[in-house]
């Protein structure tokens, strides 16, 4: 199936995170679904809309509802929330959902280009670390959808959630990288995004190692390196990312080692990587008992690396790669010994890519 315009076909490791909604009751919220749709009520309200008074209170009678989980709703809409009070026109749609609501965790629905746009301006303008968490969550859920990725930074919001990535709550600071991560699956997208590669790198680097915080970061790394237009920017970064992979968990391995293969998918990475300080620990990486998830991953590595290599002009000069870089381990005889044992690997998975690797 052809992909939407703008979007990125997934050839290489990209996460779009899923949104993060409450429990379903399976089907729509009949309380949400009346309040969005007045003229579907069993009865006439006893209010005369949205707007008729300073704090309104709508419970629609249920008494001809058939039951169903979600049957229950109260809605108060104040003032405060709306702003100024003002009547409400024939014709004109009603958003019943305040900003309070938007931001409680219980909002399921895809936000509309005026929630989007009052959730930001809330965003920007608030300092109460619990309100800009629930924002950065709810854009979040939002930016999984291809529309709202474009409609997100056409109202400006790229800025406004990439700022608050350099908060010192680390809550709020992973809540900021997932959504920039959702919204950076769209290749325009990336243009903006793009100036915050550089901070993502050190916070993941510098931070917690195993952290949310790193893992969002590396994810949000790894969507950024689908397309080869901004990989140049990760290079004086890599031999740290390795550092990363082999300290550590099995999560964290698993998420380097996507970033790290789509970097060697490009040639002109290729020198920057087999240049990279490496420690000699990286071979355990290829032994028989590593879990075949980060196993399997770093056998693509090493024949994605090797592809490079055998194109013409993947590296203009060869260079003289110095002792102790990823050259020396891949082409060196302990990793060659490895090899030759993964040969007889009781996966076939692993035993078919150890076959179409060159012989070491």
């Amino acid at each position: 199936m052809t992909p939407p315009a703008g979007h990125l076909q997934f050839r290489r490791q990209c996460l779009c995170l899923p949104p993060i909604t409450p429990a379903r009751c399976g089907a729509r919220c009949l309380g949400l679904h009346l309040l969005q749709h007045p003229h579907a009520w069993p009865s006439p309200a006893s209010a005369d809309g949205p707007g008729a008074a300073d704090s309104l209170c709508i419970f629609p009678p249920f008494r001809s509802i058939p039951y169903v989980n979600c049957i229950g709703v109260f809605f108060c809409l104040s003032a405060a929330n709306r702003g100024t009070s003002r009547d409400w026109q024939d014709g004109e749609e009603w958003s019943p959902v305040s900003t309070e609501d938007l931001t409680n965790g219980s909002h399921d629905d895809v936000l509309n280009v005026d929630q989007l746009q009052k959730l930001l301006y809330l965003l920007e303008s608030t300092n109460d670390p619990v309100i800009i968490e629930r924002a950065l969550v709810t854009l979040g859920n939002n930016a999984a959808f291809s529309a709202n990725q474009v409609i997100i930074r056409e109202l400006g919001g790229i800025p406004v959630i990439g700022s608050k990535i350099n908060n010192p709550n680390h809550s709020i600071k992973e809540k900021a990288l997932n959504a920039l991560n959702n919204l950076s699956v769209n290749v325009e997208n990336q243009v903006k995004i793009k100036v915050y590669i550089n901070q993502v790198c050190k916070d993941v680097l510098s931070g917690p190692l195993d952290s949310a915080v790193q893992l969002a970061g590396l994810r949000l790394l790894t969507n950024m390196t689908v397309t080869n237009d901004h990989q140049h920017m990760l290079r004086s970064y890599i031999t740290d990312l390795f550092h990363v992979l082999l300290t550590g968990n099995g999560s964290t391995k698993v998420q380097v080692l996507k970033l790290l293969l789509n970097l060697s998918e490009n040639p002109a990475m290729a020198d920057g990587l087999l240049s990279a300080q490496v420690d000699s620990s990286f071979l355990s990486l290829y032994d028989g008992h590593v879990a075949k998830e980060i196993l399997f991953r770093v056998l693509t590595f090493s024949q994605n690396i090797s592809n490079c290599l055998k194109k013409e002009g993947c590296l203009a000069v060869q260079p003289t790669f110095p002792k102790g870089s990823l050259f020396f381990l891949l082409y060196g005889e302990e990793c060659a010994q490895k090899m030759r044992a993964l040969a007889e690997h009781h996966d076939a998975d692993v035993k078919e890519k150890v076959t179409v690797l060159p012989r070491f």
